[in-house]
Formats: C-alpha cells, structure tokens, sequence
C-alpha cells in the first residue's frame, strides 16, 4: 500500500485558523450556534475548531459528539459495528449546527448523522464543516459548506487523518493508494 502525505502541519494549523476565521464570517457572534462532531474521528476535528474559535472570539460554544452508527444505511449489512458516546449535552432545537467530519467521501454518514440528531431538536439551519473533502466519490448530493482542502480521489483510494490525540507522532493527512 502506497501512501502520499497531502497535509501535516505548520500548513494544517493555517488550515484550521482559515475555517474558524470564515465561521467567525457566518457565525459572527456565535450567540445561537453550536458544534457537534462526528464520531470517531471528527470529534478530534471538532475539538480542534472549538478551541481555535475559544482563542479568537474567547467565546466558548456549545460542543458536542454524535455518534450515528446504528442511523447508517448499511448497519446491518456489514460486520458488527461497534458505537461510540454520544455527548449532546445541549438541545439543538432552533439552533444553528455546525456538524464537523474530518472526511467527506460518500456523503452516507452525514446523512445518518442528519437523522441522528433529529433526538436532539430541530435545528434551525445545518452546516456542514470537513477537513478533507474527497471529491468524485459522493453517493449522495451532499457538499460541504467549509472544507479545508479538497482531494480528487477514486474508489480504491483512502485518505487517513493521523490526530496527536489518536497517539500518533504529529498530525497528518495521508492519501493511501492499494
């Protein structure tokens, strides 16, 4: 398996500072918005975003963690998934979401992840905020309304996010290749 780096830091921080500033664009005060990630991997995203915007705006949003396993479309034709915590500790009633994923591929899991959070309210509007959007490989109209980098990929591609907070070394964006 072959692998191509496609981003590491200082160029991931300056990546994220970008997102936070066009949130702080939208978002402006925050007054009404909240983030949730999406677990696994988006939650350590999402924490990275939140505490971007603490440093920035010093205001401290609403976040939380959803996992949408048992929502997937496929849960039942693939081996036993194993869920993990969801901590909505707030309701979205009215409320604008930011969902954050650090991969868009297909666009399933944020589908599931649309009617996961259904439990938790009706929010008012719905964004969607990824690190990596692989473009040419959506099942489903979804976009994403920030990405922080985009990457032309084909089926037998995979793009590995390695988080510090995972254990790994650094942090970086792998393309992986079979």
């Amino acid at each position: 398996m072959q692998r191509k780096l496609i981003l590491s830091s200082p160029l991931l921080e300056i990546t994220i500072s970008r997102l936070c500033q066009e949130l702080i664009e939208t978002h402006q005060d925050f007054t009404n918005s909240v983030i949730i990630g999406l677990q696994p991997r988006g939650i350590y995203f999402a924490k990275r975003i939140h505490q971007e915007l603490l440093n920035i705006t010093g205001k401290d949003i609403p976040l939380g963690q959803l996992d949408a396993t048992f929502y997937r479309d496929d849960f039942r034709r693939r081996e036993p998934l194993k869920p993990n915590a969801t901590k909505v500790p707030f309701l979205i009633e009215g409320k604008s979401v930011i969902l954050i994923d650090d991969v868009l591929a297909t666009g399933r899991m944020v589908r599931a992840a649309l009617d996961a959070m259904t439990a938790f309210g009706r929010p008012d509007k719905v964004e969607l905020c990824v690190l990596i959007d692989r473009i040419y490989n959506r099942d489903l109209p979804v976009t994403a309304d920030y990405v922080g980098k985009k990457v032309n990929t084909i089926s037998s591609e995979k793009v590995l996010v390695e988080w510090k907070e995972q254990g790994h070394e650094e942090d970086r964006i792998w393309l992986m290749t079979n």
